[in-house]
C-alpha cells in the first residue's frame, strides 16, 4: 500500500512540474533590460536618476484617437535620449471601425516621424466597449497593419493576460507579445502566444526621478528594431537621399492635384514616384515624394528659420499671418496632419524661405514653372488680386525672382 502511495504521489509531483512549465510563457529570448513606461501621468521626470537607477529602455506614450498627443511627448523624448536610454512609442487605441484604425495608425506615425526609435512601435488597445471579438481583431489588426507600412518597421501589441487570452486570436497573433500581467513569477500562459518580448509586471513602481507610481517591464532583445542594440537607433522619417526630390507629409483634407498644383508637376508624375495605384485616395499622416527639379534655388530662398512655441489661443492662421507664411508651409515643415490642431507648449519651426514683407503684404518670390493661377490657389486669393496689387500687365507672363505682393 506505501508503494502504491508513493508512486501516486510521485505523478502527482511530476504532474504538478508539467503544470507549472506551461502555466507560464517564456521570454523569447534570456537577454533581458530593465524598463518602465510612461505617459503625463507621470509628470516631469528626471532621466538622469532614472537611468542612474538601471533603467535601460522607456516606452513613451505618444498619441491617442486621432486629435490626442501626450502633453510630455516631447520633453519625455528629448531628455531619454539625452540621458542614454533607449526608446519606443506606444499608441491607445480608440477606433470603432477598421477606417478609424487605419487613420490613427496615420496619425501616429505622423507625431513621431523624425524622432530616434530604438523599440518597435506598440499598439495598446484595450477599452473594447460593445465590439464583439471579430469586431476588436479586426480593428486591431488594420491599425498595426497599416502602422507597419507607414514606417516600414515591425510593430508589436500590448494586453494583459486576461484580453490575450479571450479577445486576441488569427493573424493578430504573428505579431510579437508585450503581456501585462502583476503580481505573479511569471505571466500566465494564455493559449495564444508561446513567448514574450515585453513583461509588465508592476504598475506600482518606484523609481527614482519619477514623482509616484510608474509602470515597471522587463523587455527582451526581440523589442529592439535592431536586435543588436548597439545600431539599433532608426530614424521614422522619409529621408531625402535623392536631391531630386523632398518629402513631404500629406495634411488633412488634401489631394493629389492640389498638391501637384503647389509644387508645380503634376499628378501621374507624384502617382508614378510613390508607386500610388489610385490617385484619388491619398491619407492625412502619409510621407509622399515630390519632384524638385522644376525649381531653381534663388539667393533669396535660402532657409531662414527658428523656433516658435505655440501660446494658449493661437492657432496657425494667426501664426502663419504673424510671421509672413503660410499655414500649409508651417504644417508641412512640422509634420502637422490636421492644422486645426495644436497645443500650448509646442514646438513650430516656422520658415521664411522666400518671404519677405512690404507695406502689410506678403512678398512671394516666384520659382520656374511658377503661374498666377497656381500662385492665388496656394495663398487662398485670386488672379485678379494678384494682377492688380502688383500692376500686371499679363497675367501670363512672371519670370523667376520676380517678387508678388501677397495681401495678408
Amino acid at each position: 500500500m506505501k508503494k502504491i502511495l508513493i508512486i501516486i504521489a510521485m505523478h502527482i509531483i511530476i504532474l504538478q512540474i508539467s503544470i507549472s512549465k506551461v502555466s507560464a510563457i517564456e521570454p523569447a529570448s534570456v537577454e533581458t533590460y530593465q524598463g518602465i513606461d510612461v505617459s503625463k501621468w507621470q509628470g516631469t521626470i528626471d532621466f538622469s536618476q532614472v537611468a542612474e537607477s538601471g533603467i535601460q529602455v522607456v516606452y513613451i506614450k505618444a498619441t491617442q484617437g486621432t486629435n490626442y498627443i501626450s502633453p510630455t511627448l516631447e520633453s519625455n523624448y528629448i531628455n531619454a535620449k539625452a540621458n542614454g536610454l533607449k526608446i519606443g512609442f506606444y499608441h491607445y487605441v480608440t477606433a470603432r471601425n477598421e477606417e478609424e484604425a487605419r487613420d490613427e495608425a496615420q496619425f501616429f506615425a505622423s507625431k513621431i516621424s523624425g524622432k530616434q526609435i530604438d523599440c518597435k512601435l506598440a499598439m495598446d488597445f484595450e477599452e473594447f466597449g460593445n465590439l464583439n471579438n471579430d469586431e476588436i481583431n479586426a480593428i486591431g489588426l488594420a491599425f498595426i497593419k497599416r502602422l507597419e507600412e507607414i514606417i516600414g518597421k515591425p510593430a508589436i501589441v500590448y494586453s494583459n493576460t486576461y484580453t490575450a487570452r479571450t479577445i486576441w486570436n488569427g493573424e493578430i497573433l504573428n505579431y510579437p507579445l508585450w503581456v501585462a500581467e502583476y503580481g505573479v513569477s511569471e505571466p500566465q500562459n494564455n493559449g495564444k502566444w508561446e513567448k514574450y518580448v515585453g513583461w509588465q509586471y508592476s504598475d506600482t513602481g518606484q523609481i527614482s526621478g519619477i514623482s509616484g507610481y510608474v509602470d515597471r517591464d522587463i523587455f527582451t532583445k526581440e523589442i529592439f528594431i535592431n536586435e543588436n542594440i548597439e545600431q539599433s537607433e532608426t530614424l521614422l522619417q522619409v529621408e531625402e537621399n535623392n536631391n531630386n526630390y523632398k518629402s513631404i507629409t500629406i495634411l488633412k483634407g488634401d489631394t493629389l492635384s492640389e498638391i501637384a498644383l503647389e509644387y508645380n508637376t503634376t499628378v501621374d508624375e507624384i502617382a508614378n514616384i510613390n508607386n500610388i495605384s489610385n490617385p484619388n485616395i491619398i491619407y492625412a499622416g502619409e510621407s509622399i515624394k515630390i519632384p524638385t527639379n522644376n525649381y531653381v534655388e534663388t539667393e533669396n530662398d535660402k532657409n531662414e528659420e527658428f523656433t516658435y512655441i505655440v501660446k494658449k489661443g493661437d492657432t496657425l492662421s494667426q501664426i502663419a499671418q504673424e510671421y509672413n507664411t503660410t499655414v500649409n508651409i508651417i504644417a508641412r515643415e512640422n509634420n502637422i496632419v490636421n492644422p486645426n490642431i495644436i497645443y500650448p507648449g509646442q514646438r513650430l519651426i516656422i520658415n521664411t524661405t522666400g518671404m519677405g514683407t512690404e507695406l502689410g503684404h506678403l512678398c512671394y518670390k516666384v520659382v520656374r514653372g511658377d503661374t498666377l493661377y497656381g500662385i492665388a490657389k496656394r495663398f487662398n486669393t485670386t488672379i485678379e488680386n494678384l494682377v492688380i496689387l502688383n500692376n500686371i500687365v499679363n497675367p501670363n507672363l512672371i519670370y523667376p525672382g520676380q517678387c508678388l505682393k501677397i495681401r495678408r
